[in-house]
């Protein structure tokens, strides 16, 4: 792949989205929630290809090589099929059920594809990746042992996700000795991010299409604004009591993202949802825009200056902060290339039991 055909700016909110929110010239509006200093204008007129986006946000070492395999793989399995559909779905026309299908698909991939979503999945795996190695070791060794002693043939299979896993395993034997140690290394980064979202997006993606799906449309008067982590997972008690922890498969969750200004997929799991075109009241309206502003991680997106947004949602002002979050950004490639590459041996050299 010549370097003018390499993927390398990622854009992990699709410019085809964003459209939905131009106000002229393929241009939106733009509120930035950390800024250096309160003299920073609130709202930027900002143009689409050069916003929510980050350099080799995707990128995966393969054999040694930068791959752009995700990044085109998003494109053409989510971004572009829905093209259409988002078209159809923001303009009240007719959705078959392939259509519906699409929607998810794309709503799916929005979920999973941030750079907030790849801080939640750093802080959740920190802490419990080693003892889960460490659990999948020993279990694997115990089947290996109790197949091998009872004469059993052990088959092997190649999982299509395995080339994605970042891994290296290594046996460290003593002369002399026939029995040794066996030790699993990965890296909590990029590359196991990246599996991540491709078992999601292939495997635990089927469990939104069992729900019932919806368009909910905006009351006269409101326009929805929409962020660089748009998709709302939301668990609600009451006005006081919620949180964004939401599950795709768990019982009452809310799962929704604004499509446009005027329109909202949502479902709840495990519920009946108002049919498609049902206007929303002035309060729940007011409740979602909420939650959309809370939920944002970076930035707020709308099609025109909103007066609400810096109220429900006050920027953070620190110029530390910034300058720390950029130089974080600019090292993102070469510390996560570097740190894959140390591991030389990854999990596609290596066969699994099954049975």
């Amino acid at each position: 792949m010549t370097e003018t055909n390499f993927r390398r700016d990622n854009h992990y909110v699709p410019c085809e989205y964003l459209k939905r929110w131009a106000f002229s010239q393929n241009r939106v509006w733009a509120y930035r929630l950390l800024v250096s200093h309160e003299n920073v204008p609130l709202w930027k007129a900002s143009s689409i290809r050069g916003i929510a986006y980050h350099s080799h946000l995707y990128t995966r070492i393969a054999a040694g090589l930068e791959s752009d395999e995700i990044e085109q793989w998003l494109e053409r399995e989510y971004e572009t099929p829905a093209e259409e559909v988002l078209q159809k779905a923001t303009s009240d026309r007719q959705l078959t059920p392939s259509d519906w299908k699409v929607l998810v698909r794309f709503l799916a991939a929005q979920d999973v594809r941030t750079p907030a979503r790849l801080v939640e999945f750093l802080q959740r795996w920190y802490g419990s990746l080693q003892p889960l190695l460490e659990e999948t070791m020993q279990k694997s060794v115990q089947k290996l042992e109790a197949m091998k002693a009872s004469g059993e043939e052990i088959p092997t299979t190649r999982s299509p996700l395995v080339d994605y896993f970042p891994l290296r395993i290594t046996t460290e034997i003593e002369p002399g000795q026939e029995f040794g140690a066996i030790k699993a290394e990965t890296v909590v980064g990029r590359g196991l991010w990246l599996f991540g979202i491709k078992r999601l997006l292939t495997s635990t993606v089927n469990i939104l299409h069992q729900h019932r799906w919806t368009i909910l449309h905006a009351p006269t008067g409101v326009r929805w604004f929409t962020s660089d982590d748009p998709v709302i997972r939301l668990n609600f008690q009451d006005h006081e009591h919620y949180n964004f922890g939401g599950g795709w498969g768990r019982e009452g969750t809310n799962i929704f993202m604004p499509l446009s200004p005027r329109h909202l997929l949502f479902t709840q799991v495990g519920r009946r949802p108002p049919p498609r075109g049902t206007q929303l009241s002035l309060d729940k309206a007011k409740m979602i825009l909420r939650f959309l502003a809370q939920h944002a991680h970076r930035f707020i997106f709308a099609e025109a200056e909103d007066l609400n947004v810096p109220i429900l949602r006050p920027r953070t002002v620190s110029a530390d902060l910034l300058r720390d979050e950029t130089l974080q950004w600019s090292k993102w490639h070469e510390e996560q290339t570097a740190a894959e590459m140390n591991l030389s041996d990854w999990a596609g050299a290596i066969n699994e039991p099954t049975g």
